[in-house]
């Protein structure tokens, strides 16, 4: 990293300043880095907007790479937050429980502004394994593929894990296609599509 990494600030300011300033920071870098991309946007662009200096951020977040960490981590939490609020919705019920989150999926990807999946993404900008935003995005997308298979045997599914591959197959290609088609595009209808796929592995 550039020297400026480390660039020392008075021991005074620190403990009053870092809190609000790590926030500022990390909200201006959630939506900087959801839209734009996180390698598109450096650290001169994120202390700019954020209205504060790269000591100050240098203090919260040691390099842009655990910003970008950061970052995720904090798209993950409320990423199982959306996922369980969709399961305790529908208690006991794995199928309609699927098929709630996928609902919201669809609908999300329907906005004018929408860019896939945060985590989607930085893997993609991000392919060497090890990569601290790359890490972060894997084990969101493994947690969820047990999830998914989870659910798949719960639902009686003959081959679960084929089922909740398949289920996980449909999500990231709702994640793609909102961003290529927008409104009216493919992924509005991932739910129904779930759901179909669901039906069929079902059947005896």
């Amino acid at each position: 990293m550039p020297s400026d990494n480390k660039i020392e600030g008075s021991i005074s300011e620190a403990p009053a300043s870092t809190p609000k300033a790590a926030d500022k920071i990390l909200g201006v870098a959630r939506d900087l880095f959801y839209r734009e991309g996180i390698r598109a946007i450096g650290v001169d662009e994120i202390v700019k907007r954020a209205g504060v200096t790269k000591p100050s951020l240098y203090r919260s977040f040691p390099s842009k790479d655990q910003l970008a960490a950061s970052y995720l981590r904090q798209y993950d939490r409320e990423f199982w937050q959306r996922f369980d609020e969709a399961v305790e919705a529908h208690p006991g019920d794995p199928r309609a429980q699927i098929g709630a989150f996928l609902t919201r999926v669809g609908k999300r990807t329907q906005r004018p502004d929408y860019r896939g999946c945060g985590m989607t993404n930085a893997a993609v900008e991000y392919p060497e394994h090890g990569h601290p935003a790359r890490v972060v995005s894997e084990a969101n997308k493994q947690g969820l593929r047990r999830r998914l298979r989870a659910m798949a045997a719960a639902m009686g599914a003959a081959d679960p894990d084929t089922l909740g591959d398949g289920l996980l197959l449909l999500i990231e290609g709702a994640y793609i296609s909102g961003q290529l088609f927008g409104l009216g595009g493919p992924a509005a209808s991932v739910a129904r599509n779930a759901d179909l796929l669901v039906e069929a592995s079902l059947k005896k």
